[in-house]
């Protein structure tokens, strides 16, 4: 199992995923972004600062 706290990359973003795999996590990452950021889509810096704060869930 893989997680992800959004605030890694956005200060102050209380959200975490968890999901099978880094793939599982973009996509609830992306449909986060544009539902409580603004974003209508995710750069390939910001996928890349994503990736390399996923970790492995405990």
């Amino acid at each position: 199992m893989k997680s992800f706290a959004c605030g890694d990359v956005v200060p102050g973003c209380g959200r975490t995923f968890s999901a099978a795999d880094e793939d599982g996590i973009l996509a609830q990452v992306a449909a986060h972004a544009g539902a409580d950021h603004g974003l209508t889509e995710v750069p390939p810096a910001l996928v890349a600062q994503v990736r390399s704060r996923i970790t492995v869930a405990g």
